[in-house]
């Protein structure tokens, strides 16, 4: 379906999705500042509140995404694309609150260098796949196609990093940490920020979809 067709009257399924995209970023930056600033107490939970309010307003974009779909008689892209996008990036957001949760309920005491390393990596896929869902509307020109390709393999690359970053993080883990306690809780850690970008490189391969069939 060509993107030069009215957008639907519901709404603007381009602009709910860069609503989406900024609150995904809005919660990794904040998960950065918690993990930099964890020994503080009050600042943790400051960013912690952030993390949280940042996925609820993601929550209720793709509420309404999804409602949309079903209100909205012709959509822009395909519909299952527009299911399939929001609900991934809806995922990204998830994760993001759920390694922030998991270090408050793990009860973990530090931050290591690899966690911050991931905390890096996943902060910069987020960002990426903002830049790529902005140019999602422009597609129809062949230079904005191009850069959203750019993009996606961008992500890519950054989800690679992240894999051996873990990979390697894991082999230090198991060889130099003596308390299992301190293992459970840091191996958990280390998979959840690695899904992040994971999860970031899904998008990213739906967005290169979206693009070939579109543009």
């Amino acid at each position: 379906m060509l993107f030069g067709k009215l957008l639907p009257t519901e709404g603007n399924f381009f602009e709910m999705f860069n609503q989406h995209a900024d609150r995904i970023v809005e919660a990794a930056v904040a998960f950065s500042n918690l993990v930099a600033n964890y020994n503080d107490p009050i600042l943790r939970e400051k960013y912690n509140q952030e993390v949280d309010y940042a996925e609820r307003a993601a929550d209720r974009v793709t509420h309404e995404v999804n409602r949309a779909i079903h209100k909205t008689f012709i959509t822009p892209i395909d519909r299952e694309q527009i299911h399939s996008l929001i609900n991934t990036m809806d995922d990204v957001a998830d994760l993001i609150q759920d390694s922030a949760e998991t270090m408050a309920l793990y009860d973990v005491r530090h931050m290591t260098d690899e966690i911050s390393r991931l905390t890096d990596l996943s902060l910069k896929c987020c960002e990426r796949v903002r830049h790529a869902v902005k140019l999602l509307d422009k597609i129809t020109d062949p230079a904005t196609a191009e850069a959203a390709l750019k993009t996606c393999e961008e992500i890519d690359k950054l989800e690679s990093d992240a894999d051996r970053v873990m990979r390697s993080a894991m082999s230090k883990l198991f060889r130099e940490e003596p308390d299992v306690r301190e293992v459970i809780k840091l191996k958990a850690i280390y998979e959840l920020l690695e899904t992040i970008t994971d999860k970031c490189e899904d998008v990213a391969n739906l967005i290169e979809g979206i693009v070939l069939e579109n543009s």
